[in-house]
């Protein structure tokens, strides 16, 4: 009875191993490094996965993150149990962690191979953590219950939109622990964004693949070999 039982139970784990999902391997990475927890200013570096091993992608530039630095955010990482900052909506905290990348933006089209998205004065970004579009770019001419009083204009006159690309902090979109975080053109620090040049962006947007399923990893130096450790 007990061999028959083992046997059972070992043909029903093979069978939950075969049916569970592969995760996609990631293959293009962003690396985000600012000095501390409370600084604005940081570095970002591309990577492609070449031959097993993370070979850096152009030069170094210099971002602008969040205007009170950054705090720990929910993505495919870990959070630490010692974590003592922890992000949340309106904090001007840019997310520390590991993210996967969504589509890229902007004000008109943008003939690349990554998938993007031309947004309008229409599209909004709901940052009202009572709303069940919390944490989503929606359009808001369609029709719909519209339950929400705090949100982001997708499309306004200034340049800050015009390319972009999203990261999916907080992807199971749950109230206050912060919405609406991207990557696009700015010249100072941000509400908890990454911001560079326009032409900055656009090199990033040109250079990244689908099929690649790029990934943000973001810290202060004091974590992020931390976070590099969790990059499978």
């Amino acid at each position: 009875m007990r061999i028959l039982l083992a046997f059972a139970l070992f043909i029903f784990a093979v069978f939950a191993m075969a049916q569970k999902p592969i995760l996609p391997k990631h293959t293009q990475m962003i690396v985000v490094v600012s000095d501390d927890y409370n600084k604005s200013n940081a570095k970002l570096q591309r990577y492609s996965l070449k031959n097993s091993k993370w070979q850096k992608i152009g030069k170094e530039i210099d971002i602008k993150i969040g205007k009170n630095g950054m705090g720990w955010g929910l993505g495919l990482h870990t959070i630490p149990k010692n974590a003592a900052i922890i992000k949340k909506e309106g904090d001007g905290k840019s997310p520390i962690g590991i993210f996967e990348l969504g589509s890229a933006f902007g004000y008109e089209p943008f003939d690349v191979k990554y998938p993007y998205n031309v947004m309008h004065e229409y599209h909004h970004c709901v940052d009202d953590g009572k709303s069940m579009f919390y944490n989503q770019i929606i359009n808001s001419n369609m029709k719909m219950v519209k339950d929400y009083v705090s949100y982001e204009n997708m499309k306004f006159p200034a340049n800050y939109y015009k390319y972009g690309i999203v990261v999916k902090h907080n992807p199971d979109n749950i109230p206050s622990k912060g919405s609406c975080i991207f990557m696009h053109i700015k010249s100072i620090p941000t509400t908890g964004c990454d911001a560079m040049s326009e032409d900055e962006i656009k090199e990033i947007i040109i250079w990244l693949k689908k099929e690649a399923n790029p990934i943000l990893v973001q810290a202060p130096k004091s974590e992020i070999n931390r976070l590099l450790n969790q990059v499978k």
